[in-house]
């Protein structure tokens, strides 16, 4: 289970990173981001190909230089350490797995190389391999073994060094859905019991959600939000962040008033005059729109108390097995409600829908293209 967000105290910050900024030439990959990771914390760099989060992890790991800012480990630069000096390791989508090694040898590598008594080396990789359960292959070869249990030994052989962090970069991308699924509890469960922080990259939110204590959502080189799971998804910050997780309905408005003292806003769209919780940057004088979730919007048969309603004509049904997918239109709108699979619904049809007041956000900026349909 993914902890609560908590205002972390300096002394457990872990990795600080201060205007971390990477220039390819003329083109800035990263522009000056800022963010922490806090000790025994599983955190996740979330975005789309070409966002600079690949580029931040191999910043931190030694594996890129850095343009600008600065990157400290418990409080010690990391500027000009080379790799190998780091306590850090990186786990890579392929594994990098030696094929000539079998798994015991693959997993004994770096403690080899640090020149460690055989017997302290032996406890360690029985050790690091009970703990990924797989101890019973340590003499088969990367070749006689799946992707999961390649991921597996991968794994042990990054942890086994007794690194301050962990990195991966998309490890479970090669995998199929079902053992993608599977190794997402190990993984999680794994990074509790070695108490041991984690940086995780992906485009996968599914993933990030199901792994994170921390979610920092990336966006054309610059940070967008970082925060818990559970805020990222019911807080977001902007239209972006709306969009990227979850494909929420954005539907443009304009904003009549804000209270910051409660933090609500009063915006005017195509549904009414609307009354909710807004985030921080939502301004008279700025574009936004409001953020309605899918599986908020729900049926009903009359108006409901502390709720948005609107009546709204079926364009498509997209059937899902539990739940099916509606795509209305009301004055022009088009709008993507998870309904029950045993709803009424077929195109032309009138439906009377409900999103309850508190489920509604008021978010800076305006919808992307192809937002709201299926």
């Amino acid at each position: 289970m993914n902890r609560h967000c908590t205002t972390t105290p300096a002394s457990s910050v872990l990795l600080e990173a201060r205007g971390l900024t990477k220039d390819y030439g003329s083109f800035r990959a990263v522009h000056g981001v800022d963010f922490d990771i806090p000790d025994d914390c599983f955190v996740t760099i979330l975005g789309p190909s070409g966002c600079g989060k690949t580029t931040i992890l191999r910043m931190i790991g030694g594996f890129e230089s850095v343009t600008g800012g600065s990157l400290t480990l418990q409080g010690t630069p990391l500027m000009g350490v080379m790799p190998y000096e780091r306590p850090i390791n990186t786990v890579f989508q392929n594994y990098a797995l030696f094929p000539h090694l079998r798994v015991a040898d693959n997993v004994a590598f770096g403690l080899n190389l640090r020149k460690l008594p055989k017997s302290e080396v032996k406890r360690r990789v029985d050790k690091a391999l009970e703990t990924v359960k797989m101890e019973s292959m340590a003499a088969r070869y990367p070749s006689q073994l799946s992707g999961g249990q390649q991921q597996r030994v991968a794994l042990a052989r990054a942890f086994v060094n007794e690194p301050k962090l962990l990195l991966l970069d998309e490890p479970l991308g090669a995998l199929d859905l079902k053992m993608r699924r599977h190794m997402q509890v190990e993984l999680k469960d794994l990074q509790q019991r070695l108490a041991m922080s984690f940086l995780y990259v992906t485009h996968d939110q599914e993933e990030a959600f199901a792994l994170s204590d921390i979610i920092i959502v990336m966006n054309g080189g610059r940070i967008e939000q970082a925060a818990c799971p559970e805020e990222i998804y019911h807080a977001p910050v902007n239209a972006y962040v709306a969009d990227f997780i979850g494909g929420a309905n954005l539907i443009p408005g304009t904003v009549a008033s804000v209270d910051q003292s409660s933090g609500e806003a009063v915006i005017e769209t195509a549904l009414g005059i609307v009354e909710a919780a807004c985030s921080p940057t939502v301004a008279v004088s700025e574009p936004a729109c409001l953020c309605v979730r899918a599986e908020d919007t729900r049926p009903v048969g009359a108006p409901e108390a502390q709720s948005l309603t609107f009546r709204a004509t079926v364009t498509h049904v997209v059937f899902q097995g539990s739940v099916k997918m509606v795509e209305v239109e009301v004055a022009g709108q088009r709008i993507v409600a998870r309904l029950p699979h045993d709803v009424p619904a077929a195109p032309g049809d009138a439906l009377d829908l409900a999103v309850p007041g508190h489920r509604l956000r008021v978010v800076h900026g305006t919808p992307p293209e192809g937002g709201g349909a299926l």
